[in-house]
């Protein structure tokens, strides 16, 4: 049975040691296996610490980065990337410490920020992406940690849209760490065919969010389930499924990620209510014994 988790930013951001220790045995008894932990800031919440608490409720744990203002990898000045690429190392020894294999997350340009590109300068900052991207991925092979660079649907970024892009600009780095994280929200604004492209990245995906198509609970919406798991199975992504939505209670992710009205009935439900699908869903497409 493949293994399902929820991001902490169903209920709250940033995350801390007491949000998390609020959180965290709700998700155990849910049933969740895994619970996502964005690094807004380093230092927000003690890695070994929340190893310590999860390891006791039976839990696993995956990391995302955050790309906020500032944080920037191309088309910026050397002084900013090599901050980034510092926080990005940060966020690697996180995962590290707290036992994630990934950190996840659009590490190549602050969300929201959008520009034009010919052909030719896309070329370039795929080609500057690379270079420096290239010392956080040592820092990964270090920590055994996979990098997982996820692409945003084009309100987000005008860098990194789909999967066929985000194999270009990855091509030239070590596939064992460093790989797509695809998130089915942006993936149903960006991929004609979603299951296609979650087959065109195999070998490449390293990490896996799902919600419904409005930021829902997955099942509350028109997306295809069978067809993606099944088009997972055929790529080789045997990790999880994480389910990632947003609370409105913060302001500045509220309006990060568009939330402008409920997406359930309750935060809860969104976890509960898709846990209980992906669930079902997953024993439906289980493979027969033989």
């Amino acid at each position: 049975m493949r293994a399902l988790g929820v991001n902490t930013w169903v209920w709250t951001s940033p995350l801390t040691d007491a949000a998390l220790e609020r959180i965290a045995p709700r998700v155990a008894e849910w049933g969740f296996d895994v619970i996502e932990l964005p690094v807004e800031d380093t230092g927000d919440w003690d890695p070994r610490r929340a190893r310590a608490l999860l390891d006791g409720l039976g839990l696993t744990a995956s990391v995302v980065l955050v790309m906020g203002p500032g944080r920037e990898l191309v088309a910026t000045d050397a002084a900013t990337r090599s901050a980034t690429q510092d926080y990005l190392r940060r966020v690697v020894d996180a995962a590290a410490a707290v036992g994630s294999p990934v950190a996840a997350g659009p590490a190549y340009a602050s969300v929201g920020r959008t520009w034009r590109m010919s052909p030719r300068e896309r070329a370039g900052i795929g080609a500057e992406l690379t270079e420096a991207l290239a010392p956080v991925v040592g820092h990964c092979s270090a920590a055994g940690v996979r990098l997982a660079v996820e692409p945003l649907n084009r309100y987000e970024t005008s860098v990194l849209n789909t999967v066929d892009q985000g194999l270009e600009m990855l091509a030239d780095l070590p596939a064992e760490h460093c790989g797509l994280a695809l998130d089915v929200y942006h993936m149903n604004i960006e991929e004609r065919d979603v299951a296609a492209a979650v087959r065109r990245a195999a070998g490449r995906v390293a990490h896996v969010q799902v919600c419904a198509n409005d930021r829902g609970a997955p099942g509350a919406d028109h997306l295809d389930w069978s067809a993606i798991l099944g088009a997972l199975g055929d790529a080789g992504y045997g990790g999880p499924l994480v389910i990632e939505s947003f609370t409105a209670d913060n302001a500045s992710i509220a309006t990060a990620a568009s939330v402008w009205r409920p997406l359930a009935a309750t935060q809860d439900a969104i976890a509960v209510d898709g846990l209980a699908f992906l669930r079902a869903l997953s024993r439906r497409e289980e493979p027969p014994c033989r």
